[in-house]
């Protein structure tokens, strides 16, 4: 027999065996020789009171023999195959890829920037250097966005099936099983580059493509449908089929479709700072005065508030993580944040968000789709010649941000660049920061500590996701006005993360694949 059960265990004893083969013996009323197999599907941290919890989902094999499952991914050659041409090496489309070998369909991948070895120079000259290469950054390259920034997992989609199979399609190129498990699964900015490239000469080893240094510069459109494309000004492609997986950051895609004609609208999106914490204070503040350590893990937080109407909430929490510099052009400054696997560094950090409409930023706002857009541009401006015209970033203790003062000084901080003084309440427009001074507040009533002038605030935290929207049909996931376009994942406004932009990107090469099979 196979029995699933749930166990409560306390935190000190998630790590030895016998005491949870011992709830288990007595949850099943089994000898522990007759289960020849357990098996964890869940497992959570319950840290809501003192005597903190792992939650565990458990499966176990009572007499019965278990069958490890075997080739989660399952390519096939498809070097004479239907060509499909993907825009963005990043995890959408990276995974449309990888979904067009299954399929028997050929992937061409073109992707502006470099491979993540390549690409690794290219982040140093930011930190060093100050120096931000527009195609080849922590926005851009192979991977994308999510390569050099993080790899949490974690997805809000009821879709449980696809968010299973894209994690699985992780471990068989080499994550660790325990983004299977893992209420919020995290492989690590560390690990992420060698899954990746393991990725990318699999889909070569099939008879796929994959072209770096290629940048999208025109599109050809014919009688309301894909006709090719234009490679680095000089290449022309013909294609039938083309998944454009840009990423939000790629804001020269959506002027090249602007200036073509292709119907665009503008997306609410989010923005304010990126807040940063000792891990201890948090850890402090979650475990109920405990650290972490061999059995906690590093604590996360998730806040969120209302304030004149308008959500405020922590993004991209990042526990033991680095305040990173995610610049896609010379003249901006942008942050996010990342962790390592084993999020050791002694500090955390999340973006604190406000959300914004169009109309917000424009009270007499006649639709143009580019509103969000150019706004979120001249923030990240206005932070760079606040920031001294440099990588570095102006910063501010949060109290001091609350009280209208210039710190004298700043807190050790993650973000290598540096960091300027500055009142961010002079950078910031007064939408954002009236918001984040009262959400700030509020957080500190729900978790006691947080409210803090050892705390320093980056800005901006602009990138949360695309304040330009593509439309598609609902049905075939094609831009309504142009057939063989896909619009996908974040940079078309269907996405928020790695998980969901990969399974987007499946999505619509499946809906190729339907498209070609009806046809032919």
């Amino acid at each position: 027999m196979v029995y699933q059960l749930q166990l409560r265990i306390p935190s000190k004893y998630i790590n030895n065996q016998d005491y949870i083969n011992e709830q288990i013996c007595r949850e099943l009323d089994i000898r522990i020789d007759d289960a020849n197999h357990i098996e964890i599907l869940k497992r959570s941290i319950d840290a809501r009171k003192r005597d903190i919890k792992y939650n565990l989902k458990l499966e176990v094999y009572v007499k019965e023999d278990f069958v490890e499952k075997k080739d989660l991914y399952k390519p096939q050659n498809v070097a004479d195959c239907d060509e499909v041409v993907i825009i963005g090496a990043g995890p959408a489309g990276l995974y449309a890829a990888l979904f067009a070998l299954e399929l028997g369909l050929k992937p061409i991948i073109y992707e502006r920037g470099k491979d993540v070895r390549e690409r690794r120079r290219d982040l140093k000259a930011i930190h060093q250097d100050h120096k931000v290469n527009p195609e080849s950054n922590y926005c851009f390259g192979e991977g994308g966005a999510g390569t050099f920034s993080d790899g949490k997992l974690y997805t809000r989609s009821k879709k449980r099936g696809n968010v299973k199979r894209a994690l699985e399609w992780f471990v068989h190129f080499g994550a660790d099983k325990d983004i299977l498990v893992d209420a919020h699964p995290h492989i690590g900015t560390n690990k992420l580059p060698q899954i990746i490239q393991s990725m990318r000469e699999c889909i070569i080893e099939n008879g796929g493509e994959v072209h770096f240094n290629s940048k999208l510069t025109d599109i050809e459109i014919n009688n309301g449908a894909i006709a090719g494309i234009t490679i680095n000004e000089e290449e022309r492609v013909s294609c039938e089929n083309l998944i454009l997986a840009t990423g939000h950051s790629a804001r020269d895609i959506y002027y090249l479709l602007h200036d073509k004609g292709v119907e665009l609208e503008a997306k609410p999106f989010a923005l304010g700072v990126r807040v940063e914490h000792s891990q201890d204070l948090i850890d402090t503040i979650q475990y109920h005065g405990q650290l972490s350590g061999e059995t906690l893990p590093p604590a996360s937080y998730s806040l969120v508030t209302q304030v004149e109407g308008k959500g405020v909430h922590s993004f991209c929490m990042c526990p033991g993580g680095i305040v990173a510099p995610c610049a896609t052009e010379q003249e901006e400054v942008v942050t996010n944040g990342w962790s390592p696997s084993k999020r050791n560094n002694p500090y955390s950090n999340s973006g604190v968000v406000v959300q914004i409409e169009p109309a917000d930023i424009n009270p007499d706002w006649d639709g143009n789709p580019l509103e969000c857009l150019d706004f979120q541009k001249k923030v990240e401006r206005d932070c760079w010649v606040a920031g001294g015209k440099t990588q570095k970033v102006p910063a501010q203790r949060m109290i001091d941000f609350i009280e209208g003062k210039v710190s004298k000084d700043l807190p050790e901080t993650s973000y290598q660049p540096g960091l300027v003084s500055v009142d961010l309440n002079t950078v910031l427009p007064e939408m954002i920061t009236s918001r984040l001074k009262v959400a700030f507040k509020d957080f500190g009533k729900k978790m006691d500590g947080y409210y803090t002038n050892k705390a320093v605030l980056h800005a901006p935290e602009s990138r949360t996701s695309s304040p330009v929207k593509i439309p598609r049909d609902h049905e075939t996931l094609e831009h309504p006005d142009v057939k063989g376009l896909y619009p996908c994942a974040e940079g078309a406004g269907y996405a928020g993360g790695i998980v969901s932009a990969a399974f987007d990107g499946m999505k619509c090469m499946e809906k190729i694949f339907e498209k070609n099979s009806t046809s032919s």
